[in-house]
């Protein structure tokens, strides 16, 4: 749907632009001329440069086209808004979270046929991506980098374990040594799911830090769900030019360990903040539609970990 808005944007463009290009260049000069024209015969003395009246479709692209390029602008290659659907990526992201996505964090690109124009940067371990999703290019998905191109990630027992990709500047050591990530229990219960009370942890990534839930019976993350597995069952090498991704929500999330990988001509940009939180729960009774918000969590707007 996005792809589609974002075509929608470039034809408005186009269109708006090239009536107002046509008409200013070509049947503005003609209006004036008969416009003129007429005033000679009529013997007007007033000196005034006659200024016909628009027609209805040049005056709309002209009050319409700054806008609609400000916008493409702005959200082909600045900020895009995205809403929260899913509940994969809790607690960082609830559904109703309608956050900003960095488009040129990871290369600017054209809004049409998504060729990278200018290198800025690649995801970092700890970056929520916005991307698409390689099953359904018109999806967007959005997850946490969890694997960079050349690591080995396994993920067993709800434990995900990584080994560094090794290269002339890692301590050799340390790269070819498969590494826990330091998870610490933080509370139970505060979200619920099938009945069941959730398990948050605490989760260090490098540099970031970050929540995950697990479910305490759950076995989504099972090696034997798999259907992309590397060396092992439940282990992946990640190609280069392609990441490793993961939600928080780590017993409620179809990701790479179900789907592959994340090619990094898919990437969108990088989540940076939520703007805007609505709540949408109501009781069984409630008359209200689903979309109808029914509350606002200005609490949750800020920064995303």
């Amino acid at each position: 749907m996005a792809n589609y808005f974002s075509l929608l944007l470039v034809f408005l463009t186009l269109a708006t632009g090239l009536i107002w290009l046509l008409d200013s260049l070509i049947f503005a000069p003609k209006r004036r001329a008969r416009m003129a024209d007429t005033a000679a015969a009529a013997g007007s003395t007033s000196g005034m440069d006659p200024q016909p009246e628009l027609p209805y479709l040049v005056d709309t692209s002209q009050q319409v086209f700054p806008v609609i390029a400000f916008v493409l602008v702005l959200r082909s290659f600045f900020y895009e808004p995205f809403q929260i659907p899913s509940g994969s990526m809790m607690p960082t992201l609830l559904v109703g979270d309608f956050i900003l996505v960095e488009k040129y964090a990871y290369g600017v690109k054209d809004p049409v046929f998504r060729e990278k124009l200018i290198e800025t940067g690649a995801p970092e371990r700890g970056d929520v991506v916005v991307f698409k999703y390689p099953e359904a290019p018109n999806v967007d998905y959005i997850k946490r980098v969890i694997g960079l191109p050349g690591d080995t990630i396994v993920y067993r027992n709800k434990q995900v374990f990584i080994k560094p990709k090794c290269d002339g500047d890692s301590d050799t050591s340390a790269c070819g040594e498969l590494r826990a990530i330091p998870q610490e229990f933080v509370s139970r219960g505060e979200f619920v799911q099938e009945m069941a009370p959730l398990l948050r942890y605490r989760e260090t990534l490098g540099d970031v830090t970050h929540d995950v839930l697990r479910h305490p019976r759950r076995e989504f993350g099972s090696a034997s769900f798999y259907s992309q597995p590397g060396t092992r069952r439940d282990e992946w090498i990640v190609p280069e030019g392609e990441y490793f991704v993961l939600g928080d929500n780590r017993d409620n999330s179809r990701d790479s360990r179900f789907w592959g990988f994340v090619p990094d001509d898919n990437l969108v940009g990088k989540a940076v903040a939520i703007w805007i939180s609505f709540e949408f729960e109501r009781g069984t009774d409630s008359w209200l539609p689903s979309w109808i918000p029914t509350g606002v969590r200005f609490d949750r707007v800020g920064g995303i970990d």
